[in-house]
């Protein structure tokens, strides 16, 4: 029997051994699981405070885009301001007459003159009529920036690039508010004590009255078919002279082209101050439909075979009376052309 209960008692504690083996075991091996566990958690949580950070800061690094064009902001008058009925439609109902068509086959005369008009004349004073109306500002370079600023689908028109006349880059509302201002500028910022404490971009303000120099590109036409002799303005661009950063002159330059068939709707909708008759007042489309202004030629495809300004012309550089007798003489030229045609 002594024998009998010992060999159950080894029994007994062979396998109480063997359980607590395997408890051990088990402990361990959860204990590992968890601290993997644990590093990936912490991996887990890294990326996660990594990448917002990298998102944020592309944010605000990138750059605000600027499309307003310096445009006053010019209130409605609350109650009429004339003692005539000018609320029937008679202006803003306005569409200009389509051009007669000519054909390519029946220009017997066909030229490209291009003319700079200088608004300090007494002749283009209309140009720099300062006063606000209803419709907005209504100098001639505000009537240009207004309809840049609506945009083709808002009734407006599209500015194209300086880099040619021929209206083949259109530029953006951004671009053109660089064109005109000049760019951005650094201004110091200072705290209450008068210490720099920063630089903020800034635009410069714009003098709607520097804008006194307009370039014309236009085609003069005879038509043999109604035997007439055709002026058409085909593109209008604002000129001011460009000094950089560096100090180099640049002389007047094109800031922008705007095409006048697209503008033609938009003109026959402004009225031209007239400060002699009162009683006929013409609108923009008219001025330019009659040729109510004065340009000097500055340039034309007439024996012109490098296609050169006038005074970048040999003998004509840096005379500049010499230039205005050689816009005079081409100017001749085409109406004697036109006259010689006839038989008295």
């Amino acid at each position: 029997m002594k024998t009998v209960f010992l060999k159950c008692m080894m029994l007994v504690l062979s396998f109480g051994i063997l359980c607590n083996v395997a408890d051990a075991q088990t402990t361990k091996k959860r204990t590992v699981r968890k601290r993997s566990t644990a590093k990936k958690t912490t991996a887990a949580k890294t990326k996660a405070t990594i990448n917002p950070t990298v998102v944020d800061t592309a944010v605000v690094v990138a750059p605000p885009v600027n499309d307003s064009l310096p445009i006053p902001d010019i209130k409605p008058s609350l109650r009429p301001e004339s003692a005539l009925d000018v609320h029937n439609g008679l202006i803003t109902d306005r569409t200009p007459l389509p051009y007669q068509t000519l054909r390519q086959e029946d220009a017997a005369y066909d030229q490209r003159i291009w003319r700079e008009i200088d608004t300090r004349e007494k002749i283009n004073l209309p140009f720099r009529y300062s006063a606000n109306e209803d419709n907005g500002n209504q100098r001639f370079i505000s009537i240009l920036l207004k309809a840049i600023q609506d945009g083709p689908d808002n009734g407006g028109v599209t500015a194209f690039s300086p880099i040619d006349d021929r209206f083949t880059t259109p530029m953006t509302k951004a671009e053109v508010a660089k064109a005109i201002s000049g760019g951005s500028v650094s201004v110091p910022i200072y705290d209450s004590l008068g210490n720099v404490i920063g630089n903020k971009e800034t635009m410069q303000e714009v003098n709607l009255d520097s804008f006194y120099k307009f370039r014309i590109k236009e085609e003069v036409i005879f038509d043999k078919q109604s035997s007439r002799l055709f002026w058409r303005i085909l593109g209008i661009a604002p000129v001011k002279r460009v000094i950089t950063a560096s100090g180099v002159d640049l002389g007047n330059t094109e800031l922008f082209w705007v095409y006048y068939p697209d503008m033609r709707p938009i003109f026959a909708k402004y009225y031209v101050y007239n400060g002699k008759n009162y009683g006929a007042r013409m609108t923009w489309e008219d001025l330019f439909e009659s040729r109510m202004f004065h340009g000097r030629i500055i340039k034309s495809t007439l024996d012109n075979p490098f296609d050169t300004y006038l005074k970048d012309q040999t003998g004509l550089k840096g005379r500049p009376i010499l230039q205005l007798l050689e816009g005079e003489k081409i100017k001749n030229e085409i109406f004697d052309y036109e006259q010689n045609l006839w038989s008295y």
